[in-house]
């Protein structure tokens, strides 16, 4: 039986979370999902073109508030993709999920082994600014358990991205 390990990741648009998620998938069998998937299906129903613009990141971060309140859909779903990882030969579930109180909830409902990561890109942030919705502008208003800084060389990332993560699980 494979030890199996949960990290919620999360950053604003653009700091590399799914880089840093397919340069994992190079050391260990990983699972990324993210709560946003049920709501983007909804959204392309509604018209959006799958171009993350300002104006339609805040359309999917109203749009998940409206689902979240509705039926739950975000988190049913995050669930329903946990209960796979548990029964699968997955080393790592990435979850990305943006805001704290449902970052909250999922570790609450998976309790065992799971971390919180928070991805930063200090010159991409500082030069962006901030991106106009709750989803992006609030990534840090939660206590994470680890930071992963992304300010390196490409070719540097598949090593730092191990090291942080081995550290992580051993932790």
């Amino acid at each position: 039986m494979v030890h199996q390990h949960v990290f919620v990741i999360n950053g604003s648009g653009g700091v590399g979370k799914d880089t840093i998620c397919e340069m994992a998938a190079a050391f260990w069998k990983v699972k990324n999902i993210s709560s946003i998937t049920p709501i983007l299906q909804v959204a392309h129903s509604a018209g959006w073109d799958g171009v993350k613009t300002p104006k339609a990141r805040r359309f999917l971060s109203q749009l998940k508030e409206i689902c979240t309140e509705f039926n739950d859909l975000p988190f049913r779903y995050c669930m329903e993709q946990y209960r796979d990882f548990v029964q699968s030969d997955a080393e790592i579930l990435f979850v990305h999920i943006r805001e704290p109180e449902a970052i909250v909830r999922f570790r609450e409902a998976v309790s065992g082994d799971c971390k919180t990561v928070l991805v930063q890109r200090p010159a991409l942030e500082q030069a962006r600014g901030t991106l106009g919705n709750r989803s992006d502008d609030d990534v840090a208003n939660y206590t994470y358990d680890g930071i992963f800084v992304n300010d390196g060389a490409l070719e540097e990332l598949p090593e730092k991205v191990y090291s942080f993560f081995k550290c992580l699980m051993q932790s």
